[in-house]
């Protein structure tokens, strides 16, 4: 019998359990009894593991009383299913710390999923250790099977690079060849669209005019319009509104039909930051190439 930290009482009946393999025919220690001596030997306080555990639990700790050690605090967390409700692997290799750092997913991304996941908590980006220390308390968490979807750590991760300062990424913007007195204005301008750190200067070529137009056919004429009525720069952060407002004058478009075609026009892009704020950053004057 144990006071479980999340389970509460436990009792399991010591005859319902089989006997434990404790050494191998080869004589290699197995787990159960080498973690006994471990955490004996070394003063371990608190186990915190998954539920599949208890049982074991229970055996352990009839070996720690024989050898008359300190039983630690125990605590059977639930164990992560996938969002489907199906097992996990440790082969898969897609949840592997290392692939998740391949993707460019933030380490305090992950560790403020885990700190939560499977609590009465909410689950909520945290920027510092201490942060996700405060109100951390092991008996919120629950012994019902969690699910787990590795992708809701995609825009975690996002809102971590969007509250970056330029500092942090200026080895990369170094790198997309940013000049290093407009990085700081650029990095204003496009961390809001930036999903990890290692795309914080892939916005770069298209404000060097490096962007390939995305115009169709039916806009190309009305493109070529907008772009003898834009002059050269530098630009300022009231060009996209007087030039949109020239554009619209001269051609009668307005709304989607105006703003969309000349977005694609200038970032290729359909989506992106705000093109008040791209104007000024632009190296080049727009053309159809």
């Amino acid at each position: 019998e144990w006071t479980d930290g999340i389970l509460g009482d436990v009792s399991i009946d010591a005859a319902s359990v089989s006997d434990p393999v404790l050494i191998r025919q080869d004589g290699q220690v197995l787990y159960t009894l080498a973690s006994v001596v471990d955490d004996t030997e070394m003063g371990v306080t608190h186990v915190v593991r998954g539920a599949d555990h208890v049982t074991n639990t229970a055996t352990q700790v009839q070996m720690i009383r024989a050898l008359d050690g300190h039983v630690p605090e125990f605590a059977h967390h639930s164990l992560l299913t996938g969002p489907a409700g199906e097992a996990l692997s440790k082969r898969l290799g897609t949840l592997a710390l290392r692939d998740l750092r391949a993707r460019g997913i933030e380490p305090m991304a992950v560790l403020s999923l885990m700190a939560r996941i499977g609590s009465a908590d909410p689950v909520e980006l945290r920027s510092t250790h201490d942060e996700l220390i405060e109100g951390f308390e092991i008996a919120r968490f629950g012994s019902a099977p969690t699910k787990f979807d590795v992708e809701d750590l995609v825009p975690m991760t996002a809102s971590v690079v969007h509250g970056l300062d330029v500092s942090d990424v200026n080895e990369t913007l170094n790198a997309a060849g940013v000049p290093e007195g407009l990085r700081a204005s650029y990095w204003s301008v496009v961390r809001g669209n930036t999903a990890t750190r290692s795309e914080a200067g892939a916005w770069w070529p298209m404000f060097a005019g490096e962007a390939t137009p995305e115009v169709e056919d039916e806009d190309r004429d009305f493109v070529a319009t907008a772009f003898e009525l834009l002059g050269d720069p530098p630009y300022t952060d009231d060009t996209w509104s007087t030039w949109t407002n020239a554009v619209k004058a001269e051609t009668g478009r307005k709304g989607r039909g105006l703003f969309m075609p000349l977005r694609l026009a200038i970032t290729g892009q359909t989506r992106g930051p705000e093109m008040a704020e791209v104007m000024p950053l632009l190296q080049k004057k727009p053309s159809l190439g």
